[in-house]
């Protein structure tokens, strides 16, 4: 299995556990919508919700990371970054793996292995509210969650390895965005002909590479496949 293989086998499982624990906030939204119903309105509150709120928004937030790391949406301070060609741009991500990603979400594993190891121990119970549900459960999110965002931490490596190889950034899966549908409307409309649409897409990738923050140095790069593209295209 070559490098580009491997990462996208990683994303793959960073995409799909992310979009499935993201329907967590459709549980979240129905549990507060009946508990604000009953509360306002039978005047009979629940004594544990607000603990299994917590425990639901906790784990939607914290089952997402792998996904969000994969998307390459984390914020980040960029006022210097995005100017920097893309194998600078890979030798500072890669330092900062190195230096901090892999010492804190192994620290982040171990901690929250031994959190929820002697949660299970003692059958923890939460003691915010009265009648508290058991924790210990949610607890077990801690390691499960770090260990998902480390396994995509070592994609996110790999792809700067290539980078500075290659000096151009691996292409990420396709996820559904709003360049999908803009392809989807272009391509059924009796308006637009293909080349307009190619050329379309050609410029919506090109934005969205821009918001992604990778570097406006690849404006070039796009602009430059596209004469040639154009070029090969003239008979």
């Amino acid at each position: 299995m070559n490098a580009q293989r491997l990462v996208h086998a990683i994303d793959e499982v960073s995409y799909w556990s992310g979009k499935a624990f993201a329907w967590l906030i459709v549980a979240l939204t129905f549990v507060v919508s009946i508990e604000v119903f009953k509360r306002y309105i039978l005047n009979a509150p629940t004594a544990w919700i607000f603990d299994f709120n917590n425990m639901l928004y906790g784990t939607l937030f914290m089952m997402c990371g792998a996904y969000t790391l994969a998307l390459s949406a984390h914020v980040r301070a960029d006022f210097v970054y995005i100017y920097l060609r893309p194998r600078a741009q890979a030798a500072l991500d890669l330092a900062l793996y190195l230096l901090f990603f892999i010492p804190g979400i192994l620290g982040l594993i171990y901690a929250g292995y031994g959190y929820a190891a002697d949660s299970w121990r003692i059958g923890e119970h939460s003691t915010i509210t009265a009648e508290g549900p058991p924790i210990y459960h949610f607890k077990s999110v801690i390691p499960i969650a770090g260990a998902l965002v480390m396994l995509q931490g070592l994609a996110e490596i790999v792809r700067c390895i290539e980078c500075l190889r290659t000096g151009a950034w691996p292409l990420r899966l396709e996820d559904v965005e709003e360049i999908d549908v803009i392809d989807t409307q272009l391509s059924h409309s009796e308006y637009v002909d293909e080349e307009s649409r190619l050329a379309a897409m050609e410029t919506a990738h090109a934005i969205d590479e821009a918001a992604r923050h990778r570097s406006v140095m690849e404006e070039g790069v796009v602009h430059e496949r596209a004469i040639k593209k154009d070029e090969q295209n003239k008979p």
